[in-house]
């Protein structure tokens, strides 16, 4: 009967005692419709008895027939309370039995637990116990160190998130100063002073513009400025074959996120990912149209502080649903910088290339850049760079200027789409600069 779903059933309603049948890892057998349909018989004749069947399994995958014979009941992620208490008992036992050398004060403490938040209890505990490996029985603040690292590897096992650990800072970003100020009076919007205050804690922005213009760039960096976790989650990885597959990986995402808020959770280039809403293939459209359904009503109803930056270069493919207002706090057009932003897009490049952009013309290479991004001033930097390194002397203005002269612009070569962008914006977002 182990190896026999069928016959485990029939042994199950054979038995005339009262019981609970706990059966592990039962979800394979559901894709087999004769199983399906025994268990569905099975339910209507368990409902005179004292009987009751428990499935357990890693991931949901109710068959349609079995959606109202079934009630779900999720298990969520450890709380930060109950991974506290997890690592005082590790601390605890492992103390007794003198195996370890434990050295956390209390903030160092704290700072594993929260390391922790996104991982089962069996995760956190290996987490922790290969952090005592690694550092040879000891238990010190390199732990976190050490935790978040293997998190990072968990998450990306999982295929649908990726840990992101970024130095940027908003500083980093050129112009864009409306967006930025908008950004900084919410630095402190999860603290626990914000909510004495009466605030809410900000759902999200909507980023659309032109490509190479900063957005995922303000992504990396509002996680760094507010001192967040930063999670990527590609919408693309979101949607499987199997059937409910799409729909549970998107939980499981947001379930993971939620566990380890307060985060940002950045979705770039989002039209790509629900594209397939509009499809005219039935099934693919079925899919996407479940999963975005599902995204936006968390998006609208969300209570965990996670903080969402979407990006989107296509406004054409963008769903109206998601446009619509309440489901994020503000939605930001972002152009191509003017040249006072190019001028400092240009000083920060150079700088972060160990070059003073004192002795370069920042007036001339603004007016010279007219037309590009932000990532297209950075290549010709690069560029520039490498030409004075193959002529083994320092970099000149004549290198940049020259790499100028050759760059065809992006706004060149799509300028009808940019002129769309901006129509759409025009009615329906912020500028992110006021220069704009």
């Amino acid at each position: 009967a182990k190896r026999d779903p069928l016959a485990l059933l029939s042994a199950i309603l054979d038995d005339r005692e009262p019981g609970l049948w706990v059966l592990r890892d039962f979800h394979p057998f559901l894709r087999d419709h004769t199983v399906v349909r025994r268990l569905r018989e099975a339910a209507f004749e368990l409902e005179a008895g004292a009987k009751t069947i428990i499935l357990l399994g890693p991931v949901l995958k109710i068959p349609p027939e079995l959606e109202k014979e079934i009630t779900v009941v999720d298990f969520a992620l450890p709380t930060e309370p109950e991974l506290s208490a997890m690592l005082e008992g590790i601390i605890t036992a492992s103390s007794k039995h003198g195996q370890i050398e434990v050295n956390l004060d209390r903030r160092q403490r704290g700072r594993l637990v929260q390391a922790c938040l996104g991982l089962t209890a069996v995760e956190a505990s290996n987490a922790i116990a290969k952090a005592i490996v690694q550092a040879k029985g000891r238990l010190d603040g390199d732990a976190v160190e050490a935790v978040t690292a293997e998190k990072q590897q968990i998450i990306r096992k999982s295929g649908l998130l990726e840990f992101y650990s970024s130095d940027e800072r908003l500083s980093s970003v050129g112009g864009l100063d409306v967006l930025k100020e908008w950004l900084r009076k919410r630095v402190r919007a999860f603290s626990d002073e914000a909510r004495a205050f009466g605030l809410p804690e900000p759902k999200g922005i909507l980023l659309v513009g032109v490509q190479g213009c900063g957005k995922s760039l303000v992504a990396k960096s509002v996680a760094n400025s507010w001192r967040l976790p930063l999670l990527r989650l590609d919408v693309g990885r979101l949607f499987s074959s199997l059937v409910g597959s799409s729909e549970e990986n998107l939980r499981t995402a947001i379930r993971v996120a939620e566990s380890i808020a307060p985060v940002v959770l950045w979705v770039d280039e989002i039209e790509k990912g629900f594209s397939g809403v509009g499809s005219s293939n039935v099934s693919d459209a079925g899919t996407a149209a479940r999963v975005f359904g599902s995204f936006i009503t968390w998006l609208q109803e969300k209570r965990a502080p996670v903080f969402v930056i979407a990006t989107a270069n296509i406004v054409s493919q963008l769903p109206p649903e998601l446009v619509r207002k309440g489901r994020f706090d503000e939605i930001f057009f972002v152009d191509l910088p003017t040249a006072a932003e190019r001028s400092e897009i240009w000083k920060i490049h150079l700088t972060k290339r160990n070059r003073d952009p004192a002795q370069f013309d920042l007036h001339t290479l603004a007016m010279a850049s007219d037309g590009l991004s932000g990532a297209e001033i950075e290549q010709a930097v690069i560029a520039g760079l490498y030409e004075a390194f193959d002529k083994n002397r320092p970099l000149e203005m004549a290198d940049l200027l020259d790499v100028l002269q050759e760059t065809v612009p992006l706004s060149q070569m799509m300028q009808e789409e940019i002129d769309a962008l901006r129509g759409w914006a025009r009615q329906r977002a912020r500028t992110a600069s006021s220069a704009a």
